[in-house]
């Protein structure tokens, strides 16, 4: 995988995967033990759904472990100056379509492009990374179509921790 992630993508995923281990799986485990006494297992949809729910469980903390482990940790740019860095808040004009939009650009477990949160391994996120106000940058979204946009502002912002980790 070696997904690029920052030092607070990695803390977030060390309390979810705390939490899995600690609180919710002590809990799925107690309800696979009551449903299992319910009698007949092939015909036990309470217990059918425990054990889904003990897998799906038991799954996100093997991606979450395996995310940790091979992570490349990237740093979020705070403190450097000059370009558009992680977090920063970056408003944009698309001449294309006559329309400013804002965007901050996050590592790729923390994306959510409706709320405005944009990977780093995006072609947008690429392109206004370092970027500046005033420069035009040019999105390549595949080999037959590209976009220009341009830098109108940069709000410099830090990761205050309140994009989640994405499902999966």
């Amino acid at each position: 995988m070696h997904d690029k992630l920052t030092k607070q993508d990695i803390e977030l995923m060390k309390k979810e995967l705390e939490d899995r281990t600690l609180h919710i799986r002590p809990q799925i485990m107690e309800e696979v033990k009551r449903t299992r006494a319910f009698g007949d297992l092939s015909e036990n949809y309470e217990y059918k759904a425990a054990k889904d729910a003990q897998r799906r469980n038991d799954s996100r903390m093997r991606y979450l472990e395996n995310m940790i482990k091979t992570a490349n940790i990237i740093d979020d740019g705070a403190g450097h100056s000059g370009g558009a860095k992680l977090y920063d808040r970056v408003t944009l004009w698309l001449p294309e379509d006559e329309e400013e939009m804002v965007i901050q650009v996050v590592s790729t477990v923390r994306t959510n492009p409706s709320a405005g949160l944009i990977s780093l391994e995006s072609p947008l996120g690429k392109a206004v990374l370092g970027s500046r106000v005033g420069d035009v940058v040019n999105v390549r979204v595949n080999e037959s179509y590209a976009y220009d946009a341009e830098i109108r502002a940069i709000e410099e912002a830090e990761d205050d921790g309140s994009a989640p980790l994405l499902p999966f």
